[in-house]
Parts: C-alpha cells; structure tokens; sequence
C-alpha cells in the first residue's frame, strides 16, 4: 500500500517504556529517532518480512 505509513509500537531501550513509531512500508530503512518519553536516541532499523514490519531498536551508541 503505497504511501501508507504503519504505527509500530516499541519498547524504548533507555526508559523502558512503549512508544508508537511510524514506519514506510515501501522500503527498508534504519534511522535515529528521539524516545518521546526520555528524550534519548533510539537507533531503529525497519523492514518488511513477509508482509509484517519488522522494527529493531537498539540504543544509539550500541549499534546493530
């Protein structure tokens, strides 16, 4: 569905707490995106696999 953004919801790798990230299902990407809860960087790298979004986090510093 070209155009349509997926809310995925993901557990902040500082805080703890669940967040709601938005992701392009058109294409693979990995990008920075700030927790809105503890304002810290959450490095994030999206997929889709099989028709499902696939959404890993992990804290910036750490990488994948």
């Amino acid at each position: 569905m070209f155009g349509e953004l997926l809310e995925e919801s993901i557990t902040c790798p500082y805080c703890w707490e669940t967040i709601d990230l938005l992701i392009d299902p058109s294409e693979s990407q990995t990008y920075t995106e700030d927790c809105y809860v503890c304002c810290r960087p959450i490095l994030v790298n999206a997929f889709i696999s099989n028709g499902k979004a696939i959404v890993q986090v992990t804290q910036e510093d750490l990488g994948f």
